[in-house]
């Protein structure tokens, strides 16, 4: 019969040490009678002991692609040091602070102890393991070298995750001089520029062009700041909607994203470096190429990427070289094609997708740097420009009545 899946809950207590000596603590057990077992185990005789009352708002954290690479990884490392693999998930458990995480990993403890092989325990939990992981952890499992598959797989997520961090900040960077400029003009035209329109208002005079401009602007943002902060916040909402659930608007705003300066090459050298990762780790691992083609199609994050790729797939089912069709997709750079040509006459496909990867993962880590210290000087000359030509308007009525008085 099969073990019953058990739930890790955590448990306070209070009770007496052998001494006699009050004290309390926390533990984490499978039942409220195993808790107690493992008190008396450490000479403690339990006065109270109850479940721990869950916080108000929120429960467990939410489990990371990173939580899953660092879980590969300690596996991994847990079975080259000749560690079964259900004690190395009793170790794992035990240290892991994340209850949602410990929860999944006792999950799959469970179903692999009770006869379910790993990655049919994996697929139970589709959310956190794609096809990718489940088809290399059972390719592994099926040659017998499953530590060295852990291993492989964990050096594909703690790349991939590296470099989604990197994106992310070329990303945020551009987008936050968007933020701050905006944010801060609109605090000026809201608070500052009224102060002095109210001076300006018993000059007599009319304003400098420029001015009226300026305080029409305050004005109109003072009535319609509301609307325009929901306007805003809708129009970021119905974007991520519409990318969300329309296939083609998704595919359309990816093609046009490769086209922006800097960010776009990023996000271009990106899906490179992805592409050789993938594809490296797959066939590393034995998966034959039409079918690590099919993995890697998803994994590039970009439909450009994503369809020349089925392209390829479909090339090299007829027979056509790997190379020869990435040359003729023209999105690939020459220098991936060139090493792909070089792995494939070669006999070391795995080895030269790995260069391409690493080459242009050092490629995207570059460009975000330099785009990193192009941007600190930029958000101050912007803020700079926004600010001074504000004070500039406001001040101009003062400079023309100083001229008149003298």
């Amino acid at each position: 019969m099969a073990e019953k899946s058990q739930k890790l809950e955590s448990y306070v207590w209070e009770g007496k040490d052998r001494k006699g000596n009050k004290s309390k603590g926390e533990l984490t057990g499978s039942s409220l009678a195993l808790a107690k077992a493992q008190l008396r185990k450490q000479g403690i005789i339990p006065d109270k002991i109850k479940k721990k009352p869950k916080p108000l708002f929120g429960g467990s954290k939410k489990i990371t692609p990173f939580d899953i690479a660092m879980l590969t990884r300690q596996l991994a490392t847990m079975m080259k040091a000749g560690v079964p693999l259900v004690q190395s998930f009793d170790i794992v458990a035990d240290g892991l602070e994340n209850k949602g995480l410990q929860e999944l990993v006792m999950s799959i403890r469970n179903d692999i102890s009770s006869g379910t092989s790993f990655a049919g325990s994996l697929r139970k939990h589709p959310r956190h393991f794609d096809n990718l992981y489940c088809n290399l952890v059972d390719s592994g499992e099926k040659a017998g070298a499953l530590e060295q598959m852990l291993d492989r797989i964990a050096l594909y997520l703690e790349k991939t995750e590296l470099l989604k961090k990197k994106v992310k900040k070329a990303m945020t960077y551009p987008i936050s001089v968007i933020v701050v400029a905006i944010v801060v003009t609109a605090i000026l035209l809201v608070k500052v520029v009224p102060q002095f329109e109210s001076m300006f208002s018993g000059f007599g005079a009319e304003l400098p062009v420029f001015t009226q401009m300026v305080v029409g602007l305050s004005e109109w943002m003072q009535t319609w700041w509301f609307i325009v902060l929901l306007g805003i916040i809708g129009s970021i909402f119905l974007f991520k909607e519409a990318k969300r659930r329309s296939l083609k608007f998704s595919d359309i705003v990816d093609k046009y994203v490769l086209k922006l300066p800097i960010v776009g090459e990023i996000l271009d050298k990106s899906a490179v470096a992805k592409f050789g990762r993938v594809l490296s780790t797959t066939f590393a691992a034995g998966v034959p190429l039409v079918d690590a083609l099919d993995s890697v199609a998803g994994a590039t994050g970009n439909a450009v990427y994503r369809d020349a790729i089925d392209r390829i797939k479909n090339d090299v089912s007829s027979g056509t070289q790997l190379q020869a069709s990435m040359r003729q997709q023209d999105v690939f750079p020459v220098m991936a094609v060139q090493l792909t040509a070089i792995g494939e006459e070669s006999g070391n496909l795995d080895e030269m997708l790995e260069k391409v990867a690493v080459h242009y993962e050092a490629v995207v880590d570059d460009m975000v740097d330099n785009l990193t210290a192009l941007m600190e000087p930029m958000i101050m000359a912007v803020l700079g420009v926004l600010v001074g030509g504000l004070i500039i308007a406001m001040y101009l009525p003062i400079f023309q009545m100083g001229q008149v008085v003298g």
